[in-house]
């Protein structure tokens, strides 16, 4: 994050087309503020007031909790639909052991058709974006950095778990020793080579997971990397790994129906 800049207030400005990155906005008000066809990635809100507010044609990917509108929380109606459209979903909240290894086993067993519907298409287009988001072959690169980050360091206290392929979210910092090349571009036998070694080291993790290993905490991990060098709840990591399996693989998914169309010749969105 950039040094801190002293406070200003802006009226009556036109600021059309502007970008900003790693800003800081905390504390902010804004009074009769455009945002139309804007894009937010990343993007951190919380404890946020909006009122007499136009909210219309808005697409919202994230986590939700605790989100009123007109005096409705609607976070449990969103998760109940979501669990109604993909019961599965459920399995992602285990509460003891066996729930964590049959979420895994769901897990391995979906992804392993998104990857055989994945090899159906070009090689090139496993490196394509969509609307911006990472490729194929970079999802997979994202996972294999989350299960060393929090498997690999935070529960198995490895300092430095990073394979050269390993891809952290793009708004993360850079970090000295944590890899984060957005331009290599491995094929997907071997980034599944990859991610076969993590897959099968978190069930191996599962397979010896007690009552008492879930509910104790990680011992800190000294050095840089992510995540930070604290203590954390074992479930909490667990939770992580499984929420990063499914969503990424929901995103995947989504995004292989549009890459399939443009194999086929048909209008890319």
């Amino acid at each position: 994050m950039a040094e801190a800049a002293e406070a200003k207030e802006f009226e009556s400005v036109r600021m059309r087309g502007s970008t900003f990155r790693e800003v800081d906005l905390s504390g902010s008000k804004f009074q009769k503020v455009y945002l139309m066809d804007t894009d937010f990635r990343g993007v951190m809100f919380g404890r946020v007031q909006m009122r007499g507010v136009e909210l219309m044609d808005v697409d919202i990917t994230g986590e939700i909790e605790n989100l009123t509108i007109n005096g409705v929380d609607v976070g449990p109606l969103i998760a109940a639909e979501l669990e109604r459209r993909d019961p599965e979903l459920a399995k992602m909240r285990p509460s003891d052991p066996a729930g964590f290894r049959e979420a895994w086993d769901v897990l391995e067993r979906l992804w392993a058709g998104t990857v055989e519907r994945a090899r159906g298409l070009d090689a090139a287009l496993l490196h394509e974006s969509v609307e911006g988001e990472w490729s194929f072959v970079e999802t997979l690169r994202h996972l294999a950095f989350a299960t060393d980050a929090w498997i690999r360091r935070g529960i198995l206290g490895d300092p430095a778990p990073w394979h050269p392929l390993d891809l952290p979210w793009d708004e993360m910092d850079d970090t000295p020793g944590v890899p984060r090349d957005r331009d290599v571009r491995p094929s997907l036998d071997t980034v599944l080579e990859l991610r076969r070694d993590r897959v099968s080291g978190v069930r191996e993790y599962l397979a010896g997971l007690t009552d008492e290993s879930l509910a104790a905490h990680t011992t800190p991990v000294e050095g840089p990397g992510w995540p930070e060098s604290k203590s954390y709840p074992v479930r909490e990591c667990l939770l992580i790994i499984l929420n990063e399996e499914w969503w990424h693989r929901q995103f995947a998914e989504r995004d292989l129906d549009v890459l399939e169309k443009r194999q086929s010749g048909g209008a890319a969105v």
